[in-house]
């Protein structure tokens, strides 16, 4: 729900209608989402859970000496994804296109908006929607 490296965060779960911002945590290698004016907490997120952000998405280029990119999407689906290694980040977003962006890619200071969580919120549907097979385009 929360990426491995949050572990020393403070966190709560996602409601429909929070208001988000992108997030580099203190004591943290990694970015997130945390509340609006709630700097210091992570919001976790449930696998499905869908998002829209006030303008385009941008993102950090995976080689940090280019520029970063603007992906002309707005909106996007909370899912997780190397799950088969503990030690690299899990938290993504799917955009309508196909483009599957890690979490901790996404430039700071992007707000979005919780507009559904998933239909089920039980671990055996999150970690169902997680393993299932799909063809992505991964940006790192």
């Amino acid at each position: 729900m929360c990426d491995y490296s949050l572990q020393h965060v403070a966190t709560r779960a996602a409601k429909v209608g929070d208001l988000l911002v992108t997030t580099k945590f203190n004591n943290s290698i990694t970015r997130g989402f945390a509340e609006v004016g709630e700097p210091n907490v992570a919001v976790c997120i449930l696998p499905g859970t869908e998002l829209a952000f006030d303008r385009e998405v941008e993102c950090d280029h995976a080689l940090g000496f280019f520029p970063t990119r603007k992906l002309r999407e707005r909106v996007a689906r909370f899912r997780q994804i190397n799950m088969d290694n503990p030690y690299e980040h899990h938290d993504a977003l799917e955009f309508p296109s196909g483009q599957v962006v890690l979490l901790t890619r996404l430039c700071e200071g992007q707000t979005a908006t919780v507009l559904q969580l998933p239909a089920s919120g039980s671990p055996e549907s999150a970690e169902g929607e997680a393993q299932e097979p799909k063809r992505e385009r991964i940006i790192v």
